[in-house]
C-alpha cells in the first residue's frame, strides 16, 4: 500500500517553491515552508497569499477555503522546523552545490524514513542523493510553473531510488490531482529535454538571422497551436534559467544541438533575463510584467516597403487536395480563379492571370515541379508570379524558369494543426515586389504571412520536426512510454498534443522525408533520423499492417 504523505516541508518560496506549498495545503497536508531570512519568508508568504486572492477573485476558491489553505501552511527560517516532516521537497536555485549542502543538512536533521525530493528541472538527481546517507530515499519531483496550474509532475528516479519510494510519490501526486510520469535521471527529464532542444533551434534561427523573432513566435503559435512561440516562452521561463539547463543538458550529452545558441548567452551577459528584468528577447513595461512594449524592433521581418504586384486573376495548378482547398478559398477571398490538374494540356489557358500557384499534382501525365515551372515560364505574361507550396527549394524552382525574380514559395508547414499560416520563402533572387504579392495574397485568403529563410524544412517544419524526432529517439532508448512523453509535454508545457498524436497525424513517411532533408543540409549528427521512424515510415510505405496509429503500434 502506498503511504498516505500527512506534513510536509518546502525549502525555497519563490514563485516556484511557493506554489508547490499551496499546492500541497490545497490537497489538505500540513505544509512548512522554509525560507533562509525573514525577508525571503515575507517574500514566500506573499505570493501564497496573493495566488490564492486570484483565486477567490475568479471564483475557483471561496474565501473560507481560501483562508484554510493559507493555515495550513506554518513559515519558518529554521530548517529544523522540518523535524517532523514525512517528505521534504526543495525548490532553491539551481545550483548543484548548494543543493547537495542542503540535501546534506536535511539528512541529519530528518527521520530516517522522510523522503527528500529535489524540483531540480535538469540536474543530476543522482549527485544530489549521493550527498546524504539515504539516496534509497531521495526523488525528483518536478512540477511545472505554475505549480497550482499545471497538471504534470516528473517523478525521478535515480539507480539507488527504493522502487517503492518513487510509486509513493506517484500516489502523491494523484491525490494532489496531478498526472505523475515516472522517468530517469537524465538531464531535463521528458519535458524540458524535448522542449529545450527546439528552444534552442530556435534561437539558432535567430541569432544566423535566418527569421525574425516576431515570424518565429507568430508561426508557432498560430499554425502549431502552442500557448506561446519560443522568444515569448523563453522570456517567461528567464533567460538565465534557460541558459543553466541548456548547459545542463549539453554537459551531460555532448550534443552541441544543445549548447546554449550564442544569442542566449549574450543576453544573460548583459542581464537581460526575459519579463523578470523588464527586457529579453521583447521588451517589457516593468519588470514582472508580461505586456510587451515596442523598442522599435517588434515587427515581422517578412514585412517589405516594395508595393505588391496587382493580383486578380489566379491559377491553381494541381488536382490534389491542397489544390481543390486552394481553389475553394482563394474563389471565397473573390479572387478570378482558373483551376488547372497540371497535366501537360491546355496550359495556354493560363496566359492572363496574374499569379500561378503549382499545389502538387497526381494527374497522370503530370510533368515534373521543375519542368511544370519550366513550361509555364514560356505560356504566362511578363510579370505573372509563379509560387510553389512544395517543400523543395525555392531557389531550384526560380533557377528551372526564365523569370527567377518571379518565384516565391506559399508554404503551408506539413507539421501545422491550425492551417492559419503561410510560409512566405524568398529565394535570393526574389524581387521584393514579388515578396510583398505573396504577403498581399496570403492576407486576402485570410491566413497569417511569415518569412521563412529557403532551407530545408523552412520555418516551423525545421522546428517541429527535429523535436518530433527526439521523442522517438527517447521511446527508443526505453526511457519513457508514448503515453508519458506525450502527456508530459501536453501537460507540463500545455501543448495541444503530444508528440506521438502529432506523428500520426502529420505521417511517419512525410515526417521522416522532412528529418532527412534537414540533416543532409546541416549535416548535425544530433538530425540524423531515429532508426524507429525509418522502420515505421518503411513498414508504412509498404503497406504492412502497424496498428491503428504510432502510439497503438509501438510498445508501452
Amino acid at each position: 500500500m502506498a503511504r498516505d504523505f500527512q506534513t510536509v516541508g518546502v525549502v525555497g518560496l519563490g514563485t516556484m517553491g511557493a506554489g508547490i506549498a499551496e499546492v500541497f495545503a490545497r490537497s489538505g497536508l500540513d505544509v512548512v515552508g522554509v525560507e533562509a531570512d525573514e525577508a525571503a519568508l515575507a517574500r514566500g508568504r506573499g505570493h501564497v497569499q496573493r495566488s490564492t486572492a486570484r483565486a477567490v477573485q475568479r471564483g475557483r476558491l471561496t474565501e473560507a477555503a481560501a483562508a484554510a489553505i493559507l493555515g495550513r501552511v506554518t513559515f519558518a527560517t529554521d530548517l529544523a522546523a522540518l523535524s517532523r516532516a514525512e517528505l521534504v521537497v526543495e525548490a532553491v536555485p539551481e545550483r548543484i552545490e548548494l543543493k547537495q549542502e542542503l540535501f546534506g543538512r536535511l539528512d541529519a536533521i530528518c527521520p530516517d524514513e522522510t523522503v527528500l525530493a529535489t524540483n531540480t528541472s535538469s540536474l543530476s538527481v543522482t549527485q544530489v542523493a549521493m550527498s546524504t546517507d539515504r539516496p534509497s530515499r531521495v526523488v525528483g519531483m518536478h512540477f511545472f510553473n505554475p505549480a497550482p496550474v499545471m497538471k504534470l509532475v516528473e517523478v525521478v528516479r535515480t539507480v539507488a531510488t527504493d522502487p517503492a519510494v518513487a510509486d509513493d510519490i506517484e500516489h502523491l501526486a494523484q491525490r494532489l490531482g496531478k498526472t505523475g510520469v515516472t522517468v530517469g535521471d537524465k538531464a531535463g527529464f521528458i519535458a524540458n529535454a524535448l522542449l529545450f532542444g527546439y528552444l534552442n533551434s530556435a534561437m539558432s534561427l535567430l541569432g544566423a538571422g535566418q527569421a525574425s523573432r516576431e515570424d518565429i513566435d507568430i508561426a508557432m503559435q498560430v499554425g502549431c497551436g502552442l500557448p506561446l512561440g519560443p522568444f515569448a516562452l523563453l522570456d517567461l521561463i528567464g533567460l538565465d534559467t534557460a541558459y543553466q539547463i541548456l548547459d545542463t543538458m549539453y554537459q551531460e550529452s555532448r550534443d552541441r544541438l544543445l549548447a546554449p545558441a550564442p544569442i542566449l548567452g549574450q543576453l544573460v551577459t548583459a542581464r537581460f533575463l526575459g519579463r523578470k528584468s523588464g527586457r529579453g528577447f521583447y521588451a517589457y513595461e516593468s519588470p514582472g510584467s508580461g505586456k510587451v512594449v515596442d523598442d522599435g524592433s517588434t515587427r515581422q521581418a517578412g514585412a517589405t516597403e516594395a508595393e505588391p504586384r496587382p493580383v486578380r486573376r489566379v491559377a491553381v495548378v494541381g488536382s490534389g487536395t491542397s489544390a481543390r482547398q486552394l481553389v475553394v478559398s482563394a474563389t471565397s477571398a473573390g479572387f478570378d480563379v482558373v483551376a488547372h490538374d497540371g497535366g501537360t494540356s491546355r496550359l495556354d489557358d493560363l496566359a492572363d492571370v496574374e499569379l500561378v500557384v503549382v499545389a502538387g499534382t497526381d494527374a497522370p501525365d503530370a510533368p515534373g515541379e521543375l519542368a511544370l515551372l519550366s513550361a509555364l515560364d514560356g505560356v504566362v505574361k511578363p510579370g505573372t508570379v509563379l509560387a510553389t507550396t512544395s517543400g523543395r527549394p525555392v531557389i531550384d524552382c526560380a533557377v528551372a524558369t526564365g523569370r527567377p525574380a518571379d518565384v516565391v514559395g506559399m508554404h503551408v508547414p506539413a507539421v501545422s494543426r491550425e492551417g492559419g499560416v503561410v510560409e512566405v520563402v524568398s529565394s535570393i533572387a526574389t524581387s521584393p515586389d514579388v515578396i510583398a504579392t505573396a504577403y498581399d495574397v496570403v492576407h486576402r485568403l485570410g491566413k497569417r504571412a511569415v518569412r521563412s529563410p529557403d532551407t530545408a524544412g523552412f520555418l516551423v517544419d525545421r522546428l517541429v520536426v527535429p523535436y518530433l524526432n527526439d521523442a522517438v529517439r527517447m521511446l527508443e532508448a526505453h526511457y519513457a512510454s508514448a503515453d508519458d512523453i506525450d502527456a508530459a509535454m501536453t501537460l507540463g508545457c500545455g501543448y495541444p498534443v503530444g508528440p506521438f498524436e502529432l506523428l500520426d497525424e502529420v505521417g511517419s513517411g512525410v515526417a521522416l522525408d522532412i528529418q532527412w532533408a534537414v540533416y543532409r543540409q546541416f549535416r548535425e549528427p544530433g538530425l540524423a533520423p531515429a532508426p524507429l521512424l525509418e522502420h515505421l515510415a518503411t513498414a508504412a510505405h509498404l503497406g504492412r499492417p502497424t496498428g491503428r496509429g504510432f502510439r497503438e503500434r509501438l510498445p508501452r
